[in-house]
């Protein structure tokens, strides 16, 4: 997540024809079967998985670099570790290249075939981290929950009602530039096909509370219902506002939610009381950080995150 609110970032960039990104250099997938209609019942998100995601990413990243800065190793070696493992399991995968501050970067898309409308649900979050921080809860937290919950949609056979696209977008530390740049790519047609947006930074903050965007009510609500039939209070994610991948989407009329467990801000005593956290102490003691790494992330979180983000997937796509 970024520090500051921004607009999103309109770098001078590759734009990419097609704008439902269904071309490019990645490898397309192919469904060798008809596969069940989907259900509103989603499958359960094994957190194990997700956090041996984490676990990889934090590995590679410190391999090469350090961080996942735009234009560096560490954020190449993170989008083909991410496509590789989406191509096997069968998606069509495209880079979205585009050039920020005399660096290349790009936006990795990932789309499930065989839908059974031109309608799609996007999800998405920023694989990038600030420079010199390993980046495991900014942004690895959401980026390996939208993983395994791409490779659970895969590993289920399931064909939605609707399209299912997944992205993990670059430079969103710069001020959201590599989803500013493809929301910017999409032609009036592509833009009224996403029927919405959902966000995933930072969702396993160590002192987590669970936080909602609630920028369109309907989505926020599917969300904020999944909490509310476990005994899970929520908030409105206001420290979200305008700060992450999200704003694109936004700004161009296209309706977004999605999750966040907290950042820099403090957590009240009312908020401990409800969370069960540390009452004065950040939600990630560790946003933008050299100490986030892979001990700052609460596994409960996680689960969590990835559950409800799983339910809404399937509850807007049935």
């Amino acid at each position: 997540m970024t520090r500051f609110r921004r607009p999103a970032a309109r770098a001078a960039a590759t734009v990419l024809t097609g704008c439902l990104l269904l071309t490019g250099t990645g490898t397309a997938g192919t469904a060798a079967a008809p596969r069940p209609a989907a259900t509103a019942t989603a499958p359960d998100i094994d957190v194990a998985d997700v956090r041996s995601h984490l676990n990889d990413l934090a590995a590679l990243t410190e391999a090469n670099g350090g961080d996942r800065a735009h234009g560096g190793p560490g954020y190449a070696a993170a989008v083909d570790h991410v496509q590789a493992l989406l191509d096997e399991a069968g998606y069509t995968t495209t880079r979205q290249e585009f050039t920020h501050a005399g660096a290349t970067g790009w936006n990795l898309i990932a789309e499930w075939p065989g839908s059974a409308t031109d309608e799609v649900l996007m999800a998405g979050a920023h694989l990038d981290s600030v420079p010199g921080v390993l980046g495991v809860n900014d942004n690895g937290s959401g980026a390996a929950v939208l993983l395994e919950l791409a490779l659970t949609l895969a590993g289920t056979g399931a064909r939605p009602g609707a399209g299912v696209r997944f992205a993990w977008w670059g430079a969103e530390e710069l001020g959201m530039v590599g989803s500013g740049h493809y929301v910017d790519g999409l032609d009036d047609g592509a833009r009224a096909a996403v029927t919405g947006y959902l966000n995933t930074d930072m969702v396993g903050s160590a002192n987590a509370g669970y936080f909602v965007y609630d920028d369109d009510p309907a989505l926020a609500t599917v969300l904020t219902n999944w909490f509310d039939t476990r005994g899970i209070a929520t908030e409105p994610a206001h420290e979200m506002s305008g700060r992450s991948d999200h704003a694109p989407f936004l700004a161009a009329d296209i309706p977004v939610s999605g999750l966040f467990t907290g950042a820099g801000l403090a957590m009240t005593e009312e908020q401990a009381d409800r969370w069960g956290g540390t009452a004065g102490e950040p939600f990630d003691p560790c946003y933008h950080r050299v100490c986030d790494d892979t001990a700052n992330v609460s596994d409960t979180a996680l689960d969590r995150t990835a559950d409800a983000l799983a339910h809404a997937v399937w509850e807007l796509t049935a």
